[in-house]
């Protein structure tokens, strides 16, 4: 259905997102993807301990 993209064609596309946007707005669009990345695991990691946390409370009564 689609072609597959080669390595040209991904230049391509690159280069006309930094037309278009710019460096500077590219670069807070993935710091702030880069937060929310961080954000999400801590939520994950968070939720687990708790998890845990409350496994070991019920097993201890």
């Amino acid at each position: 259905m689609f072609p597959r993209l080669g390595g040209l064609e991904w230049v391509i596309i690159l280069v006309v997102v930094i037309l278009l946007f710019g460096p500077g707005r590219i670069a807070n669009v993935a710091s702030e993807i880069g937060k929310s990345i961080k954000s999400f695991r801590d939520g994950i990691s968070g939720e687990e301990e708790e998890a845990e946390k409350k496994s070991d409370t019920d097993s201890k009564n």
